[in-house]
């Protein structure tokens, strides 16, 4: 909604005034849960940039064996955050237009969705159970990445998820 805002030097006043006309569409539904997904998708996005980049802050939470075998191959990670970043914004772009190309937009959210929270909570109850010495993998365990990944990273794809799919159940057609 448009608002004209009349203000004069003189005068505190203000008019407020509705246009009708920019009432056409209403605000999305579920565009605030679309955003905190966003949100989310765009931080683990730009972990993946800054560590490609060559940054260094956090590096620990991937695990040695990560990175040992990626070493000053790091550069690698630009696609993976390019694909990151691009799945947490469209869903919001798609969210603004209502949902143009209904039936495939929504299934490739929704199939991303179910994959976060998959991903995200299987990884981050394994590694909780790893932790807590509840699952002894054989061979033992990088104690940094099992960190990382049970308290950070899993947790963030899983509430990335979880909020994707509350803005695809708020936003369906209601019949």
């Amino acid at each position: 909604m448009t608002y004209n805002v009349r203000h004069t030097p003189w005068s505190a006043s203000r008019s407020w005034t509705h246009d009708p006309a920019d009432s056409r569409r209403p605000r999305p539904q579920g565009l605030a849960w679309a955003i905190a997904a966003a949100a989310a998708g765009v931080l683990h996005s730009a972990a993946s940039f800054y560590w490609a980049s060559g940054g260094e802050w956090l590096l620990w939470t991937l695990g040695e064996r990560i990175i040992n075998s990626f070493g000053d191959r790091l550069g690698l990670l630009y696609p993976v955050a390019v694909v990151k970043l691009l799945a947490a914004v469209v869903p919001v772009w798609l969210a603004v237009k209502h949902w143009p190309g209904a039936l495939v937009s929504r299934g490739l959210c929704w199939l991303g969705a179910v994959v976060l929270i998959l991903w995200g909570g299987l990884n981050t109850i394994a590694g909780g159970a790893v932790l807590a010495g509840i699952v002894d993998p054989v061979g033992g365990y990088d104690r940094n990445a099992m960190i990382g990944h049970a308290w950070l990273w899993d947790p963030l794809f899983l509430l990335w998820g979880l909020a994707l799919m509350v803005a695809l159940l708020r936003s369906r057609r209601r019949s």
